[in-house]
């Protein structure tokens, strides 16, 4: 089984990561603050104005440990990554599938996505019996239900892309209602992306970022392209395998840390900052408390519904690859999605 590994996330703006040794110097202000051996780390994520040396890059290269760098809100700049490894037959196999295939798998993220999103609402229809809109709760909940029957079927691509838009629209007009506290500072009202206009959307959408990095590196670590999905459109510079097999994670993984941290208080209205723009991006204490949250998140466990295995939910990206690569190896006659109960 693999073991999951630190990913070093780097916030403090200024900060110059170097080479020394076999560790990964933090340096702010010219004085090294800490450093870091490689071989613990799986990923270096910077935020915002994050310097690196060109030995460190080349460090990071041979080593296989993921650098990338995004915005201070989180938007996704770029990545620098070494010799590219994995079965050269293996991404053959995930290029040349044919459009029936690819409408097959794209139904099995669809599928998995409506799935758990049910079970987040599910979850809180069973611990919040009597709160405001809970009908509209269980509405929304026996509507994924039909979804989820209609994808039993052979469909095409663009007709399965269309289910999982009507099903997200559906699980969003319903998400204000899992906030339970501060709701004057954490209402939601619509999913906006790019860029967040809301407190809620900023925390959704660099959860998603954070996600996606962990999704992007699970599928290079068995060979795969994260580039060439089959939900998603192709586009350059865009992760649409990672996006697709993210999908099955966004409501355990992203959308329950959101409303916990909200419900709980973790975070609130002071860490959010709105620009002349109108976008709300978060400051760096709320960041650090919201990636702190996610790894601990990544800590918890479950027993796997296909392998019937317990592992932690960090390694979930890992297995589902590994699962993917199966079945696109030929190993499986068909790909296990997960479903969370």
């Amino acid at each position: 089984m693999k073991k999951i590994q630190n990913s070093l996330y780097i916030l403090t703006q200024g900060t110059y990561l170097a080479k020394e040794g076999e560790t990964i110097a933090v340096r702010v202000e010219r004085e090294v603050k800490q450093r870091f051996p490689i071989h613990n780390q799986s990923d270096i994520l910077c935020f915002g104005n994050v310097l690196c040396s060109p030995a460190l890059m080349g460090f990071c290269g041979e080593r296989g440990v993921g650098l990338a760098f995004f915005s201070e809100n989180g938007k996704f700049l770029a990545r620098v990554q070494g010799p590219v490894s994995g079965n050269v037959l293996l991404r053959k196999a995930q290029y040349s599938l044919s459009d029936n295939e690819k409408a097959s798998l794209a139904r099995y993220f669809v599928v998995a996505k409506i799935f758990n999103c049910r079970s987040v609402l599910m979850r809180a229809i069973r611990e919040y019996p009597g709160s405001v809109g809970i009908e509209n709760l269980k509405k929304v909940a026996s509507y994924l239900v039909t979804v989820l029957r209609g994808l039993q079927f052979e469909m095409s691509l663009e007709s399965i892309r269309g289910n999982e838009g009507d099903a997200a629209r559906a699980y969003f007009s319903v998400f204000d209602y899992l906030i339970t506290t501060q709701k004057n500072n954490f209402s939601f009202h619509e999913r906006s992306r790019r860029p967040p206009m809301d407190n809620v959307n900023a925390l959704l959408s660099f959860t998603y970022t954070l996600l996606a990095h962990d999704t992007v590196s699970a599928l290079e670590g068995v060979g795969l392209d994260p580039a060439v999905g089959y939900l998603h459109a192709i586009r350059p510079g865009r992760p649409s395998l990672a996006l697709d097999l993210m999908e099955e994670f966004r409501p355990m993984l992203a959308d329950r840390l959101v409303l916990n941290l909200i419900n709980r208080r973790q975070i609130n209205k002071e860490g959010f900052i709105r620009t002349e723009s109108g976008a709300v991006i978060m400051d760096e204490k709320t960041r650090k408390e919201l990636i702190k949250n996610y790894q601990e998140r990544k800590k918890d466990e479950i027993i796997h519904p296909f392998l019937g295995e317990e592992i932690t939910l960090g390694l979930l990206p890992h297995i589902q690859a590994m699962l993917l690569a199966r079945y696109l190896r030929g190993d499986l006659d068909v790909y296990p999605p997960f479903r969370w109960k």
